[in-house]
């Protein structure tokens, strides 16, 4: 029996760009809007929560059909070449506006890295236009759907860590932080015209880092190890030592080690660290070896790799 998309255990669409503004050098935001987003809806608080987004092929301008999707809709994709079935990002709502039919989501995505060559993602953010249209893949009320790795314990001291690609999820989550929370935010971007005007509660401090042609990383690393007081945290990570999927979470680990399967006890330290692999490796190390910190106390997320086309 065929399994009509209204009733898949996700929101998976065709979307259309009703909006779309210009941030700032790095950043473009792109509003997208469709009747099918009105069903969107996730079990408590929304965080960092991950959509995918299939965009059209570059050259050819193919892109998956959503109309007419059954279960085995994945493998249906996966057997399209590329040129045909479009390209699957991944990025995060960074807010959802209107009710019912009328629901859209704003995403905020990065226009380039420097030095790397320019994936689909990128290039069709920096052509978006309004009355274009896109499929995306996104949790559906009542359904579980995965896709949120913010999960402090309560009354945690927090520590938020992020390169450009992993600014909107910070952001995102800053805004949605109860009063009381408590703790830093350093997120690094290409230059000071990045710099975003972001609400949070204000016992967060949020310390914005501008590359200005500088190395990636380096400044997000010096200021991370020096809020904790690491001593000899200089820590050079081989090319050969780096997953370019590095996920670890209290509840998944890339590498297939036994996770704790949750958040334990009250407070305490928590950290969630996203960005380019080499450089979250490396600071995982510090958190781990130096510091001594739980599985239960951490993500660290792999957005992308330097070198390395994204995958889906």
């Amino acid at each position: 029996m065929t399994v009509t998309a209204s009733v898949l255990p996700l929101l998976f669409t065709e979307v259309e760009v009703v909006a779309v503004e210009r941030l700032s050098p790095t950043f473009v935001r792109v509003e997208l809007g469709g009747p099918d987003l009105a069903d969107f809806g996730v079990d408590g608080p929304r965080w960092d929560q991950r959509i995918k987004l299939i965009l059209p092929d570059p050259e050819t301008g193919g892109i998956a059909s959503a109309e007419g999707a059954d279960e085995g809709w994945w493998a249906t994709w996966l057997e399209r070449p590329a040129s045909e079935r479009g390209h699957m990002r991944t990025y995060t709502i960074r807010d959802v506006r209107g009710s019912g039919p009328q629901t859209t989501f704003v995403v905020d995505m990065v226009l380039h890295l420097e030095g790397d060559l320019v994936g689909p993602g990128s290039l069709w953010a920096s052509r978006a236009s309004v009355g274009d249209r896109i499929v995306i893949l996104a949790p559906r009320r009542g359904y579980p759907y995965g896709g949120i790795e913010f999960t402090p314990a309560p009354g945690a001291e927090l520590l938020l860590v992020a390169d450009e690609t992993a600014v909107p999820a910070v952001c995102t989550v800053l805004e949605q932080l109860p009063a009381d929370a408590r703790g830093t935010a350093f997120m690094e971007v290409p230059c000071a015209d990045d710099v975003q005007d972001v609400r949070g509660p204000a016992g967060v401090e949020v310390v914005w880092l501008a590359r200005e042609g500088g190395e990636l990383g380096v400044g997000l690393h010096d200021a991370v190890v020096a809020h904790l007081g690491i001593p000899g945290a200089e820590v050079e990570v081989a090319p050969d030592e780096v997953d370019p999927d590095l996920w670890e979470t209290p509840y998944y680990s890339s590498s297939g080690e036994e996770v704790p399967g949750g958040i334990t006890g009250v407070g305490g330290t928590y950290a969630w660290i996203a960005g380019e692999s080499r450089i979250v490796t490396g600071l995982r190390r510090h958190l781990v070896k130096e510091l001594g910190f739980d599985r239960s106390q951490v993500a660290f997320m792999g957005y992308w790799r330097r070198g390395v086309a994204m995958k889906a």
